[in-house]
Formats: C-alpha cells, sequence, structure tokens
C-alpha cells in the first residue's frame, strides 16, 4: 500500500480518536451538569436524569468500541497490516478505507458477515 496513503490514514485515525476523547470528556461534563441541577426530591427528574445517563452510558460503550477499532487500524499500520482484510487476506479499497479508517474486511466479507449475522 502507499506509504503517503497510509501516513494520510494514520493522521485520520488519530484525528478521529482524538474527536472521540473530546465528545466523551464534554458528554461527562455534560451529564454531570445535569445531575448537580437536579433536586434529589422530583422523583420525575430523577427518573430522566436516570434515562439520559443510560443513553450517555449506551453512547460511550459505543465510543469506546470505536476507540478499540482505532487503536487495533494504528496497531496494524505500525506491523504493516494495515488494509488487508483479517478474513480473506485480500487489500481492503482505499477507498472503504476513506469511508471507514478502521475496517477490518473488505467489502465481500463484510457483506458476508452481516448476512450471517442475521
Amino acid at each position: 500500500m502507499d506509504k503517503s496513503f497510509v501516513e494520510k490514514m494514520e493522521r485520520m485515525l488519530l484525528a478521529l480518536k482524538d474527536e472521540i476523547f473530546q465528545h466523551l470528556a464534554q458528554e461527562n461534563e455534560d451529564f454531570r451538569k445535569l445531575i448537580e441541577d437536579k433536586d434529589p426530591k422530583d422523583l420525575g427528574d430523577i427518573a430522566s436524569a436516570d434515562i439520559d445517563r443510560s443513553t450517555l452510558e449506551a453512547l460511550e460503550m459505543v465510543e469506546v468500541r470505536r476507540l478499540n477499532r482505532i487503536d487495533a487500524a494504528l496497531a496494524r499500520i505500525r506491523n504493516g497490516r494495515y488494509g488487508v482484510c483479517m478474513t480473506c487476506g485480500e487489500r481492503i479499497p482505499q477507498e472503504r478505507l476513506e469511508a471507514i479508517p478502521y475496517a477490518l474486511l473488505c467489502v465481500k466479507c463484510q457483506s458476508r458477515e452481516e448476512r450471517q449475522g442475521r
């Protein structure tokens, strides 16, 4: 794979990682403010805050999974395996990597996996 493309993707992955960290920090700050502003005697607001916390936790789990995928992609860059499908070993097209820089599978293998998951 072209070295300049891999370097570009590494910068993109690092920027995505930074963006996720900033988002998580902002969400946690927003949640802290939400809880601090609540009167503990107002059960409706407490229930709403609990729902907000559950939503936040679910969003955080999605972001944590993305961070793990980004870290794995950065490791593949370091070991020279970036852009290689983890299932078939074929090259993942650059267009796919530009759309999903942490992609593990080529389109064909990803489609097969999604069909099997249904």
